[in-house]
């Protein structure tokens, strides 16, 4: 009876056993033949994303063709217009008044900087000419020292050694005192930029007293006259000027001698072709005005 039993257990087993292996068998041919399914869409996925791909190449070399036939037939005068080839017009961009206003400025400031310089140029020259008296000699003064360009006895000093030059009956000599300093931004505040150029290109002026700072822009090696050649033997002569320390300048025109600084001198230009006057013109101012400074060393050389 106990042998009987058992074989119906060894049976059961048996039968669940086989049970067991349809389950994972049923399960791993689903999987295999599940993955087969999932290969063979993302191959059909390829072949019509590869087949896009090759309507969009073949579609865009047909549209190349096609313009470039219908270019070749507008050079030959075949067609007058294209259907196929359209002028691409740029977007029209649509400005404020405002922004249009800044816009001219930002592309032409140069222009209008160089505009506005030459008009305070010639608006200056036109006031000078028009407003100041007429002289019998000027005196340029481009040293940075408020003493020398505010003293009232600097042009009654210089009036000593002058004639009445222009036949009015009168003897007047004008010193013109433009503070250039080493400040360019003071110097274009201050307008004299553009009366040193006014000045430097008109021949009524050619007696200049100077200094350090005005040396850079001046050149007095090129633009005064060599006075060493002239006055050799003068120990207040140097190159282009006579140096006022260590003379009795201070005293002439009314001024405390620590204003008269080592670097302080005067001189004479060199007559030349100018933007407001020609050589000759500048050689009659010269002719006349380098005797008052023969006289005006003569008397500071005692």
């Amino acid at each position: 009876m106990k042998k009987d039993n058992k074989n119906v257990s060894d049976n059961d087993n048996d039968e669940k056993l086989d049970i067991n292996k349809s389950v994972f068998q049923s399960a791993r041919e689903f999987r295999e033949q599940r993955n087969a399914e999932l290969e063979q869409q993302q191959i059909e996925m390829q072949k019509q994303i590869e087949m896009r791909k090759r309507q969009k190449q073949e579609e865009y070399d047909r549209k190349i063709r096609e313009e470039r036939i219908e270019l070749m037939r507008l050079k030959q005068g075949v067609i007058e217009e294209s259907e196929t080839i359209h002028e691409e017009q740029p977007e029209e961009i649509k400005l404020s008044l405002w922004k249009k206003i800044t816009n001219f400025f930002y592309h032409n400031k140069w222009w209008l900087f160089l505009a506005v310089f030459f008009v305070a140029l010639a608006g200056y020259l036109t006031y000078t000419l028009l407003m100041r008296p007429n002289p019998d000699m000027i005196v340029l003064v481009l040293c940075d020292n408020e003493a020398v360009g505010n003293s009232a006895q600097f042009e009654t000093y210089l009036e000593s050694f002058v004639e009445d030059f222009n036949g009015n009956g009168e003897i007047h000599v004008s010193t013109y005192y433009i503070p250039y300093s080493d400040n360019s931004y003071n110097n274009y505040q201050t307008g004299n930029e553009t009366k040193l150029t006014t000045e430097m290109q008109s021949a009524e002026a050619v007696i200049v007293v100077g200094g350090s700072n005005i040396n850079p822009v001046l050149d007095p090696e090129n633009t005064l006259v060599d006075l060493s050649e002239i006055y050799p033997d003068n120990v207040q002569v140097r190159n282009y000027g006579f140096f006022l320390k260590n003379t009795d300048f201070a005293e002439r025109i009314g001024i405390d001698p620590e204003d008269v600084t080592g670097d302080l001198y005067i001189g004479i230009r060199k007559p030349r072709n100018l933007l407001y006057s020609d050589e000759k013109d500048m050689q009659e101012t010269y002719d006349r005005d380098f005797l008052v400074l023969q006289k005006i060393i003569e008397d500071l050389s005692k």
